[in-house]
Order: C-alpha cells, then structure tokens, then sequence
C-alpha cells in the first residue's frame, strides 16, 4: 500500500482556471484507519475541505470551498495516490463539481520542506 497521507502537505502542479486552486494552493492532509481529510486554502480558494475515505491507493471524497469572491463551490473527486521515487507522494485526481457545470483532472503533488535557512552572523556596528 502507498505510503500514509498523514501530516503531508501537497500542491497542485499547475494552475486551473481562475475561482479553483492553483499553485498557491496548500493541502495538508489526515489520514486514521481509511478515512482522509484536509484543510485547504491559497489562490482563489479561502478555506476549503475534503473528506472521504481511501482503500489501497484509491481515494473517493467530496470537498466544498469558500473562495475569495464569497462564493462557495463543492464536488466529488476520485483519485490515485502514486509514491514517487524521491519518497514523496503525487495524488493523480479526476474530479466533478456538484454545484456548477465542469469536471477534469488535476495533480498535485507532495511539496519538499526547505530546510531552515542560517541567518548570517550580524557584525557589530
């Protein structure tokens, strides 16, 4: 089985169309015996949440977001969770919306944690 989406944070890897996430888009997920949810905002999206279920490398969730224009939007999404050969994870996803017209898919992938940049000794002045 793939690895545990728990404590992960991901990114898509491109931009949608405008009101949808985008590359500024963070999700951190949960993930306890079958079950995964996730907070997420950045872009177009205020604050967003996903939650369904996961069996083997299939995840089946409905999400709902609140965006920056006040309105809201949810849908069903369906995706592969894929293990990449640097240890991180991808979720490869095919999604609907329930409340507007429009479907397609998307990919987003774990992002890497920068490790803490050094801040240069401070010479006296």
């Amino acid at each position: 089985m793939p690895r545990s989406l728990d404590g992960r944070v991901l990114a898509p890897v491109a931009d949608q169309a405008p009101g949808r996430v985008d590359t500024r888009t963070r999700f951190a997920y949960h993930e306890r015996e079958g079950r995964i949810w996730a907070e997420y905002a950045g872009g177009d999206v205020v604050q967003g949440r996903p939650v369904g279920t996961r069996e083997g490398n299939r995840l089946d969730f409905r999400y709902v977001q609140l965006r920056r224009d006040g309105t809201t939007a949810s849908g069903h999404c369906v995706a592969t969770v894929v293990d990449l050969p640097d240890g991180r994870v991808r979720l490869e996803e095919t999604w609907q919306w329930e409340s507007q017209p429009g479907s397609g898919t998307s990919v987003v992938e774990e992002l890497v944690e920068e490790p803490a940049q050094q801040s240069a000794p401070h010479a006296p002045d």
